[in-house]
């Protein structure tokens, strides 16, 4: 079997157990979808305060925030947690699968399930509003890659300080909370004090969505000065872009150093 193959079993398994767990289906499907009337009445709250804010961009935007973060973040930290309290992290090892076939394979159908979640979300806002199109595809797409892939480190870092499935919820909350509100897609950086704005650039998660911001909105929605081309997005981009990969690297480092394959005695 190749490592292709071996993931995909595993996360056939996974797939399958995550429709068991009517808990974590919950939160993978329902949760992202029910905040969707309370982040456009937030939206139009701030719209009317900055008129540039493209309301359902903004939208799709912040439901894609909330799907990675809920989907594959809080849902597999817990998966992670879940399958080394049972042991199967531990038995897993003693077979074929490698440390990061089995942390990938067991991350596969929470990022399938995100990247289905936020294409249903994105075509439903078109279908209904009229969505405006992507200023860079590319750059949204990439900010898109990237912190899908930064959700899934940070979820096998977290799960070493998670003792059980029921504390998931706080260990993942701080977590939660700076991704939405100081990544600068729930409430732009323009609108936040400028003191903190320097701080939260340097987040964790921030890069990445600043990436699919930039390439969807030009800008951070609210500046009309932004750019609207695709060849003025690059510039933009390119500070965001590296700044996601410098945090990637020694997030996946940090998740196989400290991560746990056997609960604490």
């Amino acid at each position: 079997m190749t490592a292709r193959t071996r993931m995909t079993a595993l996360g056939r398994t996974e797939a399958l157990l995550l429709g068991r767990n009517r808990t974590a289906l919950f939160m993978a499907v329902a949760m992202p979808l029910s905040m969707i009337g309370a982040l456009q009445a937030l939206l139009q709250a701030q719209r009317k305060d900055m008129p540039g804010v493209d309301t359902s961009s903004a939208l799709v935007l912040t439901l894609t925030a909330t799907t990675l973060l809920f989907v594959v973040y809080y849902n597999l930290t817990a998966a992670y947690v879940a399958r080394r309290a049972e042991l199967v992290l531990k038995r897993l090892r003693t077979g074929e699968l490698t440390d990061p076939e089995i942390l990938g394979g067991t991350a596969l159908p929470s990022a399938a399930l995100a990247l289905l979640q936020v294409t249903l979300i994105t075509v439903g806002v078109a279908a209904v509003s009229g969505l405006r199109a992507p200023v860079n595809p590319l750059v949204a797409l990439v900010g898109l890659l990237l912190a899908l892939a930064m959700m899934i480190p940070l979820a096998a870092l977290s799960s070493a300080f998670t003792r059980t499935v029921e504390t998931t919820g706080i260990t993942t909350l701080p977590v939660i909370m700076l991704a939405l509100f100081g990544s600068g897609l729930f409430v732009p950086f323009s609108a936040l004090p400028q003191q903190l704005v320097p701080f939260l650039k340097l987040l964790p998660t921030t890069s990445a969505l600043a990436l699919l911001r930039i390439g969807w909105l030009g800008g951070d929605g609210s500046d009309a000065n932004a750019p609207h081309t695709l060849g003025d997005t690059w510039l933009p981009a390119l500070p965001y872009l590296l700044g996601a990969l410098c945090w990637l690297v020694p997030a996946c480092w940090a998740a196989r150093r400290w991560f746990r394959w056997e609960p604490r005695r």
